[in-house]
Protein backbone atom coordinates (compact mmCIF):
# COMPACT_ATOMS: atom_id res chain seq x y z
CA UNK A 1 0.00 0.00 0.00
CA UNK A 2 1.54 3.54 -0.97
CA UNK A 3 1.86 5.63 1.98
CA UNK A 4 -0.28 9.31 1.50
CA UNK A 5 2.33 11.85 2.16
CA UNK A 6 2.00 14.77 4.32
CA UNK A 7 4.31 17.63 5.78
CA UNK A 8 2.81 16.82 9.22
CA UNK A 9 0.86 14.21 11.21
CA UNK A 10 -0.73 15.18 14.12
CA UNK A 11 -1.67 12.35 16.39
CA UNK A 12 -4.60 13.37 18.65
CA UNK A 13 -7.88 15.38 17.37
CA UNK A 14 -8.35 16.95 20.72
CA UNK A 15 -7.69 21.11 21.61
CA UNK A 16 -4.24 20.49 21.57
CA UNK A 17 -4.16 18.66 18.36
CA UNK A 18 -6.92 20.65 16.56
CA UNK A 19 -5.11 23.91 17.79
CA UNK A 20 -1.92 23.12 16.72
CA UNK A 21 -3.01 22.01 13.17
CA UNK A 22 -4.75 25.55 13.01
CA UNK A 23 -1.55 27.37 13.61
CA UNK A 24 0.46 25.14 11.26
CA UNK A 25 -1.83 26.32 8.32
CA UNK A 26 -2.79 30.12 9.80
CA UNK A 27 0.86 30.17 9.21
CA UNK A 28 1.62 28.53 6.06
CA UNK A 29 -1.60 27.61 4.02
CA UNK A 30 0.38 25.47 1.51
CA UNK A 31 1.38 22.42 4.25
CA UNK A 32 -0.12 19.33 3.79
CA UNK A 33 -1.56 18.66 7.73
CA UNK A 34 -3.41 15.42 8.79
CA UNK A 35 -5.42 15.30 12.31
CA UNK A 36 -5.76 12.06 13.39
CA UNK A 37 -8.59 10.95 16.15
CA UNK A 38 -9.53 7.42 16.94
CA UNK A 39 -12.81 8.85 18.75
CA UNK A 40 -14.51 12.17 16.66
CA UNK A 41 -17.38 12.52 18.80
CA UNK A 42 -14.72 12.77 22.03
CA UNK A 43 -16.89 10.87 24.13
CA UNK A 44 -13.75 10.02 26.56
CA UNK A 45 -11.28 12.52 25.25
CA UNK A 46 -10.32 14.86 28.22
CA UNK A 47 -10.68 18.12 26.58
CA UNK A 48 -14.61 17.75 26.89
CA UNK A 49 -14.39 15.99 30.01
CA UNK A 50 -12.54 18.77 31.68
CA UNK A 51 -13.94 21.62 34.18
CA UNK A 52 -13.72 24.09 31.34
CA UNK A 53 -11.43 26.44 34.18
CA UNK A 54 -8.70 29.14 33.07
CA UNK A 55 -6.16 30.79 35.67
CA UNK A 56 -3.79 33.09 35.53
CA UNK A 57 -2.36 32.66 38.63
CA UNK A 58 0.55 30.07 38.20
CA UNK A 59 4.01 30.31 39.55
CA UNK A 60 6.69 29.79 36.73
CA UNK A 61 6.12 32.82 34.46
CA UNK A 62 5.81 31.36 31.00
CA UNK A 63 2.75 29.14 32.25
CA UNK A 64 1.20 32.88 33.25
CA UNK A 65 2.34 33.87 29.95
CA UNK A 66 0.53 31.51 28.46
CA UNK A 67 -2.92 32.30 30.12
CA UNK A 68 -2.39 35.56 29.72
CA UNK A 69 -2.29 35.05 25.70
CA UNK A 70 -5.10 33.20 26.14
CA UNK A 71 -7.15 35.54 27.90
CA UNK A 72 -6.07 37.60 24.28
CA UNK A 73 -7.35 34.67 22.41
CA UNK A 74 -10.70 34.17 24.06
CA UNK A 75 -11.21 37.95 23.29
CA UNK A 76 -11.66 37.61 20.02
CA UNK A 77 -12.42 34.42 19.42
CA UNK A 78 -15.90 34.59 17.54
CA UNK A 79 -14.13 37.16 15.10
CA UNK A 80 -11.07 34.78 14.50
CA UNK A 81 -12.53 31.05 14.35
CA UNK A 82 -15.68 32.19 12.63
CA UNK A 83 -16.23 29.82 9.56
CA UNK A 84 -18.75 30.79 7.10
CA UNK A 85 -20.18 33.45 9.24
CA UNK A 86 -21.03 31.15 12.16
CA UNK A 87 -18.94 32.50 14.92
CA UNK A 88 -17.95 30.67 17.71
CA UNK A 89 -18.96 31.58 21.15
CA UNK A 90 -16.77 29.73 23.72
CA UNK A 91 -19.24 30.81 26.73
CA UNK A 92 -16.76 32.34 28.47
CA UNK A 93 -17.61 33.19 32.25
CA UNK A 94 -14.90 34.87 34.16
CA UNK A 95 -16.60 35.02 37.39
CA UNK A 96 -12.94 34.60 38.89
CA UNK A 97 -10.64 32.04 40.36
CA UNK A 98 -10.06 32.52 44.70
CA UNK A 99 -7.59 30.50 46.30
CA UNK A 100 -7.78 29.85 50.02
CA UNK A 101 -4.29 30.38 51.18
CA UNK A 102 -2.83 28.44 54.33
CA UNK A 103 0.50 29.36 56.31
CA UNK A 104 2.47 26.77 54.24
CA UNK A 105 1.72 27.97 51.07
CA UNK A 106 1.88 31.74 52.15
CA UNK A 107 5.25 32.41 51.01
CA UNK A 108 5.60 31.00 47.58
CA UNK A 109 1.59 32.54 47.08
CA UNK A 110 2.88 35.86 47.83
CA UNK A 111 5.91 35.50 45.24
CA UNK A 112 3.86 34.03 42.58
CA UNK A 113 1.31 37.03 43.24
CA UNK A 114 3.79 38.90 42.46
CA UNK A 115 4.64 37.82 39.50
CA UNK A 116 1.55 37.71 37.97
CA UNK A 117 0.79 41.01 38.94
CA UNK A 118 4.16 42.32 37.19
CA UNK A 119 3.02 40.21 33.69
CA UNK A 120 -0.14 42.33 34.08
CA UNK A 121 -2.31 40.14 35.59
CA UNK A 122 -5.15 40.84 37.67
CA UNK A 123 -4.86 39.18 40.55
CA UNK A 124 -5.16 40.48 43.92
CA UNK A 125 -4.55 39.53 47.75
CA UNK A 126 -7.22 39.37 50.22
CA UNK A 127 -7.33 38.75 53.97
CA UNK A 128 -9.43 36.21 55.47
CA UNK A 129 -12.55 38.51 56.10
CA UNK A 130 -11.78 39.55 52.18
CA UNK A 131 -12.72 35.73 51.84
CA UNK A 132 -15.22 35.20 53.47
CA UNK A 133 -16.87 38.20 51.51
CA UNK A 134 -16.04 37.06 48.64
CA UNK A 135 -17.38 33.40 49.12
CA UNK A 136 -19.99 34.09 51.75
CA UNK A 137 -20.75 29.97 51.66
CA UNK A 138 -17.20 29.41 52.81
CA UNK A 139 -17.36 29.88 56.70
CA UNK A 140 -14.82 28.12 58.80
CA UNK A 141 -11.89 29.80 58.26
CA UNK A 142 -10.09 28.11 60.53
CA UNK A 143 -6.24 27.86 58.72
CA UNK A 144 -6.86 30.46 56.36
CA UNK A 145 -4.61 33.27 56.25
CA UNK A 146 -5.84 35.01 52.98
CA UNK A 147 -6.64 34.26 49.13
CA UNK A 148 -5.63 35.14 45.89
CA UNK A 149 -8.70 36.18 43.73
CA UNK A 150 -7.61 36.03 39.73
CA UNK A 151 -10.58 38.72 38.82
CA UNK A 152 -9.56 37.10 34.74
CA UNK A 153 -9.82 34.01 35.53
CA UNK A 154 -13.12 31.37 34.43
CA UNK A 155 -14.79 28.93 33.26
CA UNK A 156 -16.06 28.14 29.74
CA UNK A 157 -17.68 25.35 27.35
CA UNK A 158 -14.35 22.84 26.51
CA UNK A 159 -16.32 21.76 23.86
CA UNK A 160 -17.33 24.84 22.24
CA UNK A 161 -13.89 25.54 21.59
CA UNK A 162 -12.33 22.42 20.71
CA UNK A 163 -14.81 22.14 17.84
CA UNK A 164 -13.84 26.42 17.12
CA UNK A 165 -10.32 24.93 16.46
CA UNK A 166 -10.93 21.60 15.00
CA UNK A 167 -13.49 23.35 12.15
CA UNK A 168 -11.34 26.10 11.43
CA UNK A 169 -8.34 23.98 10.96
CA UNK A 170 -10.21 21.69 8.78
CA UNK A 171 -11.30 25.30 6.83
CA UNK A 172 -8.12 25.97 6.01
CA UNK A 173 -7.11 22.59 4.92
CA UNK A 174 -6.47 20.43 7.39
CA UNK A 175 -7.28 16.43 6.78
CA UNK A 176 -9.42 15.37 9.87
CA UNK A 177 -9.02 11.34 9.63
CA UNK A 178 -10.85 8.91 12.22
CA UNK A 179 -8.48 6.06 13.19
CA UNK A 180 -6.05 4.65 15.64
CA UNK A 181 -2.55 5.17 15.49
CA UNK A 182 -0.81 1.89 15.45
CA UNK A 183 2.88 2.89 15.34
CA UNK A 184 5.21 5.71 15.29
CA UNK A 185 6.93 4.91 11.76
CA UNK A 186 11.11 5.26 11.79
CA UNK A 187 13.43 5.79 9.26
CA UNK A 188 17.11 6.63 9.42
CA UNK A 189 16.87 7.60 12.76
CA UNK A 190 14.21 10.41 12.62
CA UNK A 191 9.71 10.18 12.69
CA UNK A 192 8.90 8.89 9.02
CA UNK A 193 4.49 9.60 9.51
CA UNK A 194 2.24 6.97 11.22
CA UNK A 195 0.80 3.47 10.55
CA UNK A 196 -2.72 3.10 11.40
CA UNK A 197 -4.54 0.15 12.32
CA UNK A 198 -6.10 0.09 9.50
CA UNK A 199 -2.97 -1.36 7.89
CA UNK A 200 -3.06 2.38 5.55
CA UNK A 201 0.70 4.51 6.52
CA UNK A 202 0.99 7.94 6.30
CA UNK A 203 4.20 9.80 5.44
CA UNK A 204 5.17 12.54 6.87
CA UNK A 205 8.41 14.30 8.18
CA UNK A 206 7.15 15.25 11.20
CA UNK A 207 4.91 13.64 13.80
CA UNK A 208 3.20 15.35 16.88
CA UNK A 209 1.94 13.28 19.85
CA UNK A 210 -0.95 15.24 21.03
CA UNK A 211 -2.73 12.32 22.23
CA UNK A 212 -3.51 13.24 25.48
CA UNK A 213 -3.85 10.30 28.13
CA UNK A 214 -2.88 7.86 25.07
CA UNK A 215 0.48 10.19 24.89
CA UNK A 216 2.59 7.16 26.98
CA UNK A 217 1.19 4.52 24.85
CA UNK A 218 1.98 6.49 21.33
CA UNK A 219 5.51 7.26 22.74
CA UNK A 220 5.96 3.88 22.93
CA UNK A 221 5.69 2.65 19.94
CA UNK A 222 8.50 4.94 18.43
CA UNK A 223 10.34 3.69 21.10
CA UNK A 224 10.44 7.20 23.30
CA UNK A 225 9.56 6.39 27.18
CA UNK A 226 7.37 9.65 28.75
CA UNK A 227 6.68 10.16 31.81
CA UNK A 228 2.80 10.69 31.40
CA UNK A 229 0.12 8.42 33.52
CA UNK A 230 -3.13 8.49 32.39
CA UNK A 231 -5.18 8.84 35.91
CA UNK A 232 -8.83 9.02 36.71
CA UNK A 233 -10.37 12.13 38.21
CA UNK A 234 -13.92 12.89 38.83
CA UNK A 235 -16.33 15.41 39.27
CA UNK A 236 -19.30 15.44 41.49
CA UNK A 237 -22.27 18.17 40.65
CA UNK A 238 -24.49 18.79 43.52
CA UNK A 239 -27.59 21.28 44.41
CA UNK A 240 -27.70 23.02 47.49
CA UNK A 241 -30.37 25.04 49.20
CA UNK A 242 -28.32 28.34 49.46
CA UNK A 243 -28.82 30.70 46.57
CA UNK A 244 -26.34 33.33 46.14
CA UNK A 245 -27.10 36.35 44.31
CA UNK A 246 -24.86 36.10 41.86
CA UNK A 247 -22.39 33.34 40.33
CA UNK A 248 -19.41 33.17 43.03
CA UNK A 249 -16.06 32.63 42.27
CA UNK A 250 -14.44 28.87 41.69
CA UNK A 251 -13.52 28.18 44.98
CA UNK A 252 -9.84 26.00 45.53
CA UNK A 253 -8.49 24.92 49.17
CA UNK A 254 -5.08 23.73 49.98
CA UNK A 255 -6.06 20.12 50.17
CA UNK A 256 -7.18 19.92 46.40
CA UNK A 257 -10.67 20.05 47.07
CA UNK A 258 -12.41 22.47 44.26
CA UNK A 259 -16.00 23.89 43.93
CA UNK A 260 -17.07 25.55 41.05
CA UNK A 261 -20.87 27.91 41.22
CA UNK A 262 -22.89 27.37 38.28
CA UNK A 263 -25.63 29.09 39.56
CA UNK A 264 -28.38 29.49 41.86
CA UNK A 265 -28.01 26.28 44.23
CA UNK A 266 -25.60 24.43 41.39
CA UNK A 267 -22.03 23.36 41.87
CA UNK A 268 -19.75 21.38 40.90
CA UNK A 269 -17.04 19.33 43.11
CA UNK A 270 -13.65 17.86 42.73
CA UNK A 271 -10.79 16.86 44.34
CA UNK A 272 -7.93 14.27 42.99
CA UNK A 273 -5.98 11.43 45.90
CA UNK A 274 -2.96 10.24 45.30
CA UNK A 275 -5.01 6.64 45.00
CA UNK A 276 -6.82 7.80 41.90
CA UNK A 277 -7.29 5.08 39.46
CA UNK A 278 -4.29 4.88 36.71
CA UNK A 279 -5.28 3.92 33.03
CA UNK A 280 -6.96 3.87 29.51
CA UNK A 281 -10.72 1.90 29.97
CA UNK A 282 -11.66 3.26 33.44
CA UNK A 283 -14.62 6.31 33.05
CA UNK A 284 -16.89 5.12 35.86
CA UNK A 285 -17.81 7.99 38.16
CA UNK A 286 -18.06 6.50 41.70
CA UNK A 287 -20.83 8.27 44.42
CA UNK A 288 -19.09 6.40 46.55
CA UNK A 289 -15.84 8.95 46.78
CA UNK A 290 -17.92 11.74 46.74
CA UNK A 291 -19.54 10.83 49.46
CA UNK A 292 -17.35 9.44 52.13
CA UNK A 293 -13.93 11.27 50.83
CA UNK A 294 -14.93 14.63 49.80
CA UNK A 295 -18.00 15.40 51.28
CA UNK A 296 -16.90 15.38 55.30
CA UNK A 297 -14.44 18.11 54.27
CA UNK A 298 -16.96 19.97 52.23
CA UNK A 299 -19.33 20.29 54.99
CA UNK A 300 -16.29 20.75 57.41
CA UNK A 301 -15.60 23.99 55.51
CA UNK A 302 -18.81 25.11 54.29
CA UNK A 303 -21.53 24.04 56.35
CA UNK A 304 -24.60 24.66 54.60
CA UNK A 305 -23.46 21.93 52.21
CA UNK A 306 -24.76 19.84 54.61
CA UNK A 307 -27.47 18.53 53.11
CA UNK A 308 -27.44 18.29 49.48
CA UNK A 309 -28.73 16.70 46.52
CA UNK A 310 -26.35 14.63 43.83
CA UNK A 311 -26.97 15.71 40.80
CA UNK A 312 -24.63 13.74 39.01
CA UNK A 313 -21.10 13.38 37.83
CA UNK A 314 -18.60 12.22 35.42
CA UNK A 315 -15.05 10.92 34.91
CA UNK A 316 -12.11 12.00 32.83
CA UNK A 317 -8.40 11.40 32.19
CA UNK A 318 -5.35 13.96 33.44
CA UNK A 319 -2.37 13.05 31.49
CA UNK A 320 -0.49 13.67 34.72
CA UNK A 321 3.42 14.25 34.32
CA UNK A 322 4.88 12.39 37.20
CA UNK A 323 8.04 14.04 36.49
CA UNK A 324 7.46 17.24 37.13
CA UNK A 325 3.37 17.89 36.55
CA UNK A 326 4.50 20.27 33.61
CA UNK A 327 4.35 19.96 29.81
CA UNK A 328 6.32 18.68 28.15
CA UNK A 329 7.24 20.17 24.52
CA UNK A 330 8.88 20.41 21.51
CA UNK A 331 11.10 17.67 19.28
CA UNK A 332 12.53 14.50 21.40
CA UNK A 333 15.88 15.30 21.63
CA UNK A 334 16.93 11.24 20.51
CA UNK A 335 14.17 11.24 17.69
CA UNK A 336 14.53 14.10 15.34
CA UNK A 337 10.87 14.85 13.55
CA UNK A 338 8.62 13.57 16.62
CA UNK A 339 7.04 16.63 18.47
CA UNK A 340 5.51 16.02 21.90
CA UNK A 341 2.82 18.29 23.35
CA UNK A 342 2.04 16.10 26.44
CA UNK A 343 1.63 16.02 30.35
CA UNK A 344 -0.35 18.95 30.94
CA UNK A 345 -1.62 17.41 33.99
CA UNK A 346 -5.14 19.35 34.53
CA UNK A 347 -3.86 22.54 33.23
CA UNK A 348 -4.00 21.37 29.18
CA UNK A 349 -7.27 23.02 27.78
CA UNK A 350 -6.37 26.35 28.65
CA UNK A 351 -2.58 26.77 27.63
CA UNK A 352 -4.08 25.23 23.89
CA UNK A 353 -3.81 28.14 22.65
CA UNK A 354 -0.11 29.16 23.24
CA UNK A 355 1.16 25.80 22.96
CA UNK A 356 -0.73 25.13 19.59
CA UNK A 357 1.04 27.94 18.21
CA UNK A 358 4.37 27.41 19.88
CA UNK A 359 4.55 23.86 18.44
CA UNK A 360 3.49 25.07 15.09
CA UNK A 361 6.66 27.44 15.21
CA UNK A 362 8.71 24.96 16.18
CA UNK A 363 7.95 22.81 13.12
CA UNK A 364 8.26 25.64 10.99
CA UNK A 365 11.26 27.27 12.41
CA UNK A 366 9.82 29.99 13.25
CA UNK A 367 10.39 32.74 15.70
CA UNK A 368 8.77 32.20 19.28
CA UNK A 369 6.03 34.59 20.45
CA UNK A 370 6.25 32.82 23.42
CA UNK A 371 9.72 31.05 24.54
CA UNK A 372 8.43 28.04 26.34
CA UNK A 373 11.94 26.66 26.45
CA UNK A 374 11.83 26.10 30.42
CA UNK A 375 9.30 22.75 29.09
CA UNK A 376 11.41 21.70 26.87
CA UNK A 377 10.98 17.51 25.99
CA UNK A 378 15.20 17.34 26.37
CA UNK A 379 14.85 18.00 30.55
CA UNK A 380 13.25 14.86 30.86
CA UNK A 381 16.70 13.25 29.96
CA UNK A 382 18.49 15.81 31.55
CA UNK A 383 16.55 15.06 34.81
CA UNK A 384 15.68 19.36 35.11
CA UNK A 385 12.52 19.66 36.45
CA UNK A 386 10.15 22.21 36.19
CA UNK A 387 7.95 22.00 39.03
CA UNK A 388 5.28 24.74 39.68
CA UNK A 389 5.52 24.49 43.24
CA UNK A 390 8.65 24.12 45.50
CA UNK A 391 6.31 21.50 47.71
CA UNK A 392 5.63 19.92 43.83
CA UNK A 393 2.43 20.12 44.41
CA UNK A 394 0.38 21.96 41.03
Amino acid sequence: MTPSTYDVVLVGGGVMGSATAYHLLRADARLRVALIEQDPTYARASTTLSDGNMRVQFNIKENIQMSLYGLEVLARFGDEFAVDGDRPDPGFRQQGNLFVIDEASHDETRDGLAQQQRLGGMVEWLAPEQVRAAYPLYENLDGCVGGTLGRQDGTMSPLAVLQAYRKKAIALGARFIQAEVAEVLRDGGRAAGVALASGERLSAPAVVNSAGPWASRVAHTAGVRLPVSPTKRQVTTVEVAARPGHILPALFFPSGLYCIHEGGGLFMIGKSFPDDPVGLEDFSWERRRFEELIWPELVELMPSFDRLKITGGWAGLYEVNTFDGNAILGEWPELPGFYLANGFSGHGFQQCHAVGRYTAELILGRPHALDLAVFAASRILENRPAYESRRKII
